[in-house]
Parts: C-alpha cells; structure tokens; sequence
C-alpha cells in the first residue's frame, strides 16, 4: 500500500507540474500550495490523478479570472475611474483589491495597480520573510478616501484621495494573533519584525510613515506610491 501511494503520489506530482505549471511568465504559488496541500492530507489510491488536476486547474481558472493589474498576486476587481468631491481627487483605471501575494485584507480596498503592485512586492519580500511566512491577513484602516493629509483644513490632498495610499494597522497569523502596530511596535516580541517590515516598505513604496513619524501614525503604517525627487521617503 505505501509502495503504491508513493508511485500514485510521483506520478500525480509530475502530472500537476507539467500541466499547471507549463504557463511562463505567471506566478505560481497559489497551485504549489494547493498540491502541497492536497499531497499531505489526501490518500492518492482513493484519489483519481484526473480529480486532484480538475481541482488544481479549478483553483487556478479561478484565480486567473479574479486577476486584475496583470497579476495573479493580486486579486479583485476592475473599478475604473473614480471621482472626488474636492480638487486633486479621484483615479483613473483604479481597482479593487481583496488578497495580494495570497494574504487577505480585512477590507476590499481601493487603488491604483501601481500600488496593488507595490503592496504585492512588500508583502512577499518584506512582510511574510519577517514573520515567517505565517502571514493571512492585513488589518486595512483606511485606503481610498477624498481627503487633505491627516484631515486637516487647507492642507494638500493626501494620497489616499488619488488612490495611491493605504494604511495597515495590523498582521494576522495563521494561528489566530494578531500583531498590530500600536501594541507590537513596542513589545519585546514583535518590535524587530515590525521594524523589518517597515523598512521593508521603503523601495515599494515611494513613502513610508510609522510610529516613529508623528503623532498622526502610532497605530499604523501609511505606504503610498508618491515619487519624491530626494527618493523614497520613510520616517
């Protein structure tokens, strides 16, 4: 029995990378974990080689048609333009992202697919290295909204109101914590992974504001695409 499960595990692995795995150019990650997955707790004799590749290629059809910004990290929906109530409001072409890299955000979020894509690199190389690849979910406190920066009367809009910001204030990990900025900055046993994280932001995004930058963000991180001419600007 365990000679034939390990044949029918071989061959199925084989099977699954020639056929779901044949695509250059597209991320593939999502249908490694489900193979890994579904290797680990299925029992390939009971399991025909034809239902676990319907299954990968199920997931994987899915994924490509909830794709949006060229990218099957980054998953959502098209919303185009969007207007605003004030002056220096709005985006065109934004989107509306519920999951980047795999992890969810506690709330689908409005922006542009430049910082789709910047929230996707951050997560992969500066957030789940940091905590171990045990990352699920981002605590979203706010992302597009038509307002000055930090709502204060007469100042210039904020990023958040051309959709090229977003403000995440917690991690939540696969065994159910949460570690979120106000508290882990500061605790002995989250305060160097959240630092990793923040300074893992500065690249991606053009600006990076934390604990550390004012009064207005000791309960988050505010990461937004804007282009400074000195390079990124993190405090």
């Amino acid at each position: 029995m365990k000679g034939l499960r390990s044949v029918a595990l071989i061959a199925g692995l084989t099977l699954l990378s020639s056929v779901a795995w044949a695509d250059q150019g597209e991320t593939t990650h999502y249908t490694r974990s489900a193979v890994l997955s579904m290797s680990s707790t299925a029992s390939f004799p009971e399991i025909r080689q034809s239902d676990l590749v319907e299954k990968v290629l199920f997931k994987r059809r899915k994924l490509r048609k909830e794709a949006i910004c060229g990218d099957l990290d980054i998953q959502g929906e098209e919303v185009g333009a969007v207007a605003g109530k004030l002056r220096g409001c709005g985006a065109q072409n934004a989107v509306r992202v519920r999951s980047v890299a795999g992890v969810t955000l506690s709330q689908p979020s409005i922006m542009t697919c430049e910082t789709a894509s910047a929230l996707s690199q951050w997560v992969q190389k500066g957030v789940q290295p940091a905590f171990g690849k045990r990352v699920v979910g981002l605590r979203v406190a706010a992302h597009y909204s038509c307002r000055t920066r930090n709502n204060r009367p007469g100042a210039k809009i904020s990023e958040h109101g051309r959709a090229k910001a977003i403000d995440i204030s917690g991690f939540e990990l696969k065994n159910g914590d949460l570690v979120t900025v106000l508290q882990g900055w500061k605790a002995r046993g989250t305060r160097k992974q959240l630092q990793k994280v923040w300074k893992a932001a500065c690249g991606p995004f053009g600006t990076v504001l934390g604990p550390k930058a004012d009064r207005y963000h000791q309960d988050h991180f505010h990461l937004d695409t804007a282009r400074h001419r000195g390079g990124a600007y993190c405090r």
